[in-house]
């Protein structure tokens, strides 16, 4: 899987939370200021490309949907993350927050027994 861009990581974050749209309601629930409604079709056409969404064609209008979930692409881009920066090991990306001041230990110990039922947390294989 392909990292997006952040252009088109925006834009899948709006397919996400939309489900499915036409371009006006993606080009509706854009932020201001606006890009060009070529621009965003561009964008689409590119996150068709990559696998990231199709379209249905209804007549010259097309309804936009996402082919990747946000969670598929979430795991996929934080292992990227956590292997880039911290060898894989989510211990070590605790440490280095928790020293940076982003994270206490309270913070640190609710994270880890609210998410101890997940393995893809832990360095263990």
């Amino acid at each position: 899987m392909q990292k997006l861009t952040k252009a088109e990581e925006d834009l899948m974050h709006l397919l996400w939370d939309l489900d499915q749209a036409f371009l006006k309601d993606i080009m509706e629930a854009l932020p201001e200021p606006k890009p060009s409604q070529s621009t965003i079709s561009t964008v689409l056409r590119i996150l068709e490309e990559k696998g990231f969404a199709s379209h249905e064609s209804f007549g010259r209008t097309h309804r936009y949907y996402a082919l990747v979930s946000k969670e598929a692409y979430a795991s996929k881009y934080f292992k990227h993350f956590l292997g880039n920066y911290f060898d894989g090991s989510f211990q070590k990306m605790l440490s280095f927050f928790s020293k940076q001041g982003d994270l206490d230990l309270k913070d640190i110990d609710a994270l880890l027994n609210a998410e101890s039922d997940d393995p893809s947390l832990t360095d263990e294989p």
